[in-house]
């Protein structure tokens, strides 16, 4: 056999990918010299085109088969010594998420290269004396003489300040002069016109000054720790567990000054767009015009250019959402993720990466390495269980900043007020706080987790409930009588006549944010009230709008979501109203509890944040849920000790790992035959698997018709237990099912869950299913699927 052959490696490469977009790959020969040294993600030199031009390149991929004549195929130089350390970077992180989560390279590469896309330059004109002063004084009488008004308003405006420039746009406009003139002077040499090339600054807040807090103990002590490793070559990942109010945002602008002073820069993550305003704000404060922002309400132009202030050291800190940690600092020093339980860290796109892990292994990728530093007043199971287990290093903040106290919660069972007679939206004891409040001027926020004007539309009669034609969801009813399916779009006005038995009770769930500011608006008709929700905030500014209106006292009351409870500090609400709290417990997600806990706790938490003592009032039907009581009182330990139990049992993240298989298909029917199919191959042992009885599983589909589930698996509870990962330390395969949404815009949907102790066996069982999706494509049979891949995922599907 020919060794030579035996020995040959290929790979595909895409050429200079920091100034092209990714579009396709070259195939190249990887000479013998270099077998070994070259690898995906590797910066390597290539001949290029006709004239083989040696050009710079980033391998995708390795592999033993070439496109086309192995002899036509060019070889590589040689490893790129001198390129772009944070493009090199990152195209490993993209290999790392390619591998990790499952997805395509092109996937992954565009996930982390987002914004380099080349856009127009922006320039400055200046205009400046070019004659010396006496020369122009001359010049300028002459102009007097001739009648050169225009000349002579120039010239004198000049002369008044011979050294300076004068902005282009100030010349044409204040001092109403063409371009004619300025081009007639400047082919004199009378003139200069000069050009400034300038980037595009999205932060529009004054610097203004900023009163510097004094430490607390707890806050100096985790910022001398982290800063001590640092100093010390010792990079970890470090979790700050705080109380609501404990001041953390103190401690991370201490870290950052601390990083800055030796040269390194920072990137700070928050969940959500709506936290950008106010924590810019701080910061901008601190750190003036070194500070900017990153999300996806910027122009392409704004942020193409935050992303080369980043690379050319015109910035020490960038603030935004997940997509800001790919921000191509040349000197990173400290990574910061802000609320770092909130689940829009988790991206819903492939690759299905979490910002939390793929920050710290682009910690340890960085030159020098960086440090992560995770906040929370509650904490995600999975980092304070690596933090308890070791992995992380724990800090707690248990005083708040001000040295106010807790608020107190009080939790109303609507149970009773339904008894007494109450069918508002509003209890007793909610209604006599708002007076309340009111009367002294105090601000106040209602809280509730829906949007529109209701949950869903349904007759009192038969219980037809109304839903999308081509999603599995209700449609919410919203304003200009429409109902509206908040997946796909689809939408159609409302009818009072039920389509099934023409029964006229047709009436709507109304628990959505809009019914409520009606509500109260028909309560208290002289209260100033701001709504916040996604209805509200759809144009650029209007997060920053409606914070700075309740922040500057504009309105009594703010009605919202979620984010109206994630990290606001408003000193002047002394009330939070949480209308029925326990609704996220109705979920169908293991994470149902622990998502209330931290919504009620982070709700809380906005009350009483100033000198004024604040009250909490949770309304809910299931007052004495764990999830509520701990959360009332805030014992973060409580609730954590009673989840982590359950999650133990059940061999739920963050005691096991969990890998989703998300299968759709054109065709219900090809759907379950693909999926079934799937289960078989995940089944083929890389390790021994576990099936969960030990018999054949059924896969079954009533096509939704009917009152039973509209696909399951028969398995029995006892048979679950008997195939636990805590007792058989061995993978665990449910499924395949329906997914919770069975199908949108006429697609379906399947689900495949994988349990396993080993991340490792999971990404095993993984690389299985693409390698089988690979040989399906190879021969043209992949036609009318798609199947995507979740790890511990943290929403539904």
């Amino acid at each position: 056999m020919d060794n030579t052959t035996e020995s040959n490696i290929y790979a595909k490469i895409i050429i200079d990918i920091s100034h092209e977009q990714v579009d396709r790959t070259f195939c190249y020969k990887v000479p013998e010299r270099l077998i070994g040294s070259v690898d995906v993600g590797s910066c390597v030199q290539v001949p290029f085109g006709r004239g083989n031009k040696v050009r710079t390149g980033y391998v995708m991929e390795l592999t033993d088969t070439a496109d086309f004549d192995p002899a036509k195929i060019k070889e590589i130089v040689s490893i790129a010594t001198e390129n772009l350390p944070a493009e090199d970077i990152f195209i490993k992180l993209a290999a790392w998420m390619k591998q990790r989560y499952g997805s395509t390279m092109y996937a992954a590469l565009k996930t982390v290269l987002p914004a380099h896309k080349k856009q127009t330059t922006l320039k400055h004109k200046f205009i400046s004396l070019r004659m010396a002063q006496r020369e122009a004084t001359e010049y300028l009488y002459e102009c007097r003489q001739k009648n050169r008004k225009a000349q002579e308003r120039l010239l004198a405006e000049l002369l008044t300040e011979p050294e300076e420039r004068i902005p282009y746009e100030l010349v044409t406009g204040k001092l109403n002069i063409s371009a004619a003139t300025i081009r007639s002077l400047k082919e004199k040499c009378v003139i200069n016109v000069t050009e400034e090339e300038y980037y595009r600054n999205p932060v529009n807040i004054s610097a203004g000054a900023t009163r510097r807090l004094n430490l607390s103990d707890e806050q100096q002590h985790v910022v001398d720790k982290v800063i001590s490793d640092f100093d010390a070559n010792i990079k970890k990942t470090y979790l700050v567990h705080g109380i609501t109010g404990s001041g953390k945002t103190e401690v991370y602008i201490r870290m950052i000054e601390e990083i800055i002073a030796r040269g390194k820069q920072a990137i700070v993550l928050i969940p959500e767009i709506s936290l950008t305003y106010q924590t810019l704000m701080r910061f901008y404060r601190h750190f003036g015009e070194r500070v900017s922002v990153m999300n996806s309400t910027l122009s392409p132009g704004e942020k193409y250019d935050q992303f080369e202030r980043a690379r050319n050291g015109q910035l020490d800190i960038i603030i935004g959402p997940r997509s800001a940690l790919f921000t191509p600092f040349p000197n990173l020093g400290l990574i910061i993720i802000d609320e770092e339980h909130e689940p829009a860290y988790k991206s819903e796109q492939m690759p299905k990466y979490h910002a939390r892990e793929t920050a710290i292994t682009l910690a340890k990728l960085v030159k020098d390495g960086a440090s992560v530093v995770l906040g929370s007043a509650t904490p995600s199971l999975e980092a304070y269980y690596r933090a308890v287990s070791g992995e992380y290093e724990l800090f707690e903040l248990t005083k708040r900043l001000t040295g106010g106290t807790l608020p107190e919660v009080e939790c109303v069972d609507l149970r009773d007020e339904l008894r007494s007679g109450n069918r508002s939206i509003f209890s007793r004891s909610l209604q006599e706080a708002i007076e309340d409040r009111l009367q002294k001027h105090e601000q106040l926020m209602l809280f509730i987790n829906r949007r529109g004007l209701a949950g869903f539309v349904s007759c009192r009669s038969c219980g037809h409930v109304f839903k999308c034609p081509h999603c599995d969801v209700s449609l919410s009813e919203h304003r200009g009588g429409k109902l509206v399916c908040h997946y796909c779009g689809y939408s159609e006005p409302v009818t009072r006549i039920c389509p099934e038995c023409g029964s006229k009770y047709v009436s709507a769930f109304r628990a959505g944010t809009e019914q409520i500011e009606k509500e109260v608006l028909k309560n208290w008709p002289h209260a100033r009230v701001l709504r916040m929700d996604a209805d509200t905030t759809k144009t650029k500014d209007s997060y920053q709008k409606i914070l700075s209106a309740f922040s500057n006292e504009e309105a009594d009351i703010l009605i919202g979501t979620q984010m109206i409870v994630k990290g606001h500090d408003f000193p002047k609400v002394t009330l939070v109203g949480v209308l029925a709290a326990d609704m996220s417990l109705y979920a169908n997600d293991y994470r149902a509890a622990e998502r209330t806990f931290q919504l009620l706790t982070q709700a809380a938490g906005r009350a009483g944040r100033g000198e004024l003592a604040g009250k909490v009032i949770v309304q809910s039907y299931q007052p004495d849920h764990y999830a509520i009581q701990t959360a009332a009182r805030q014992d973060y330990g409580a609730f954590y000790d009673e989840e982590i139990a359950y999650r133990r049992l059940l061999a739920y993240p963050p005691v096991a790992h969990m890998m989703a298989v998300q299968i759709t298909s054109k065709s219900e029917e090809a759907g379950i035959t693909f999926s079934n199919k799937l289960r078989t191959i995940l089944e083929q042992p890389v390790v021994p698997f576990l099936d969960l009885d030990g018999s054949s599983y059924s896969f079954r589909s009533d096509n939704g018709r009917g009152n039973s589930n509209s696909n399951d698996i028969s398995v029995s509870p006892s048979a679950y237990v008997r195939g636990s990962l805590m007792e058989s330390e061995k993978p665990v395969i449910i499924g395949p099912a329906a997914a919770n949404i069975s199908k949108i815009n006429d697609v379906f949907r399947f689900v495949i869950y994988v349990k396993s102790q080993d991340y490792a066996i999971l990404t095993k069982m993984k690389d299985k299913i693409e390698r089988y999706t690979a040989r399906l494509i190879e021969a043209g049979q992949y036609r009318g699927y798609s199947v995507q891949f979740d790890f511990d995922p943290i929403n539904g599907f």
